[in-house]
């Protein structure tokens, strides 16, 4: 089969192609039938955005097969075997968990209407890249939240601060501003059939719940953890002690700093009287 030369792709309409990114870039061409059978083949290849994004191009290239009167039975059957594998446990013992929320989404929504779900597609896709990418492992996605667990400590702090940087350098449509809020807390949660339970759980979502648009919060107990381990450019600013809703004890929290940050905030989202500050 010929390698299509860039004259002849850019001849070809976007329904030419199974999988189109952000970015516009077109891949896996399926407009005649040696392309479709090459796209069939790299399939498992392709580093998709998302899960739906690689839902769409199987769904197209099923759709194109169907049409030239290809049966894919071998694409078929691995992506059956694809389906059935099953994912690696979640870890156990001391981990950290980061939670992430966009600020102000009720907002974004009257505003963008059905507009709304891309850019939650965005956000969700931008996310879920930096938390692999720093070897987290995804809990749970629901509504604007984003729930992910890592063993390593550094990880989170790691995935946080990459989200911040490409939401701050990310342009939305509207001029809105997008920008999520990221708690993060370290413990030993209990893990069960359908997650994690126990106070490290309700303690980052509460430290998530207290930080603005483009702030990364982290508990003492992540902090203790990193034990030297700071990437380097990244600091931290004590922002004092607090008492977070529905517990007991005040927790001591601190705010990520770095190089393409956003560094000044109003006070945290907590009642007045619920915390004792300091300086920096």
């Amino acid at each position: 089969m010929a390698r299509l030369k860039g004259s002849e792709r850019a001849k070809l309409p976007d329904s030419a192609f199974a999988y189109i990114d952000s970015r516009g870039r077109r891949r896996l061409p399926i407009h005649d039938e040696p392309h479709l059978r090459n796209a069939l083949a790299r399939f498992d290849r392709v580093s998709f955005e998302s899960d739906a994004a690689r839902e769409r191009a199987r769904k197209r290239l099923l759709i194109a097969a169907k049409k030239f009167g290809i049966v894919p039975v071998g694409f078929i059957t691995g992506q059956l075997q694809s389906a059935r594998r099953p994912a690696p446990p979640l870890p156990v013992g001391f981990v950290t968990f980061l939670l992430t929320d966009i600020e102000g989404s009720t907002s974004i929504l009257r505003q963008l209407g059905d507009g709304y779900a891309g850019l939650l597609d965005d956000v969700r896709d931008i996310v879920r890249r930096a938390v692999q990418a720093a070897g987290g492992r995804e809990v749970d996605a629901r509504a604007d939240e984003f729930f992910a667990v890592f063993e390593p400590v550094v990880g989170a702090l790691e995935a946080a601060v990459a989200i911040q940087r490409a939401l701050g350098g990310r342009a939305w449509p509207d001029d809105l501003e997008c920008r999520i809020r990221a708690g993060i807390h370290s413990g030993r949660p209990t893990l069960t059939g359908t997650g994690y339970i126990g106070l490290p759980v309700h303690t980052a979502a509460r430290i998530c719940e207290a930080a603005h648009g483009g702030q990364i919060l982290l508990s003492s107990e992540t902090k203790a953890a990193l034990k030297g381990s700071l990437p380097a450019g990244l600091r931290f600013r004590n922002l004092g002690r607090y008492r977070l809703p529905g517990l007991t004890n005040s927790e001591a929290l601190f705010q990520v700093e770095a190089d393409g940050l956003i560094a000044d905030f109003p006070p945290l989202r907590i009642r007045a009287g619920s915390s004792t500050q300091r300086g920096r």
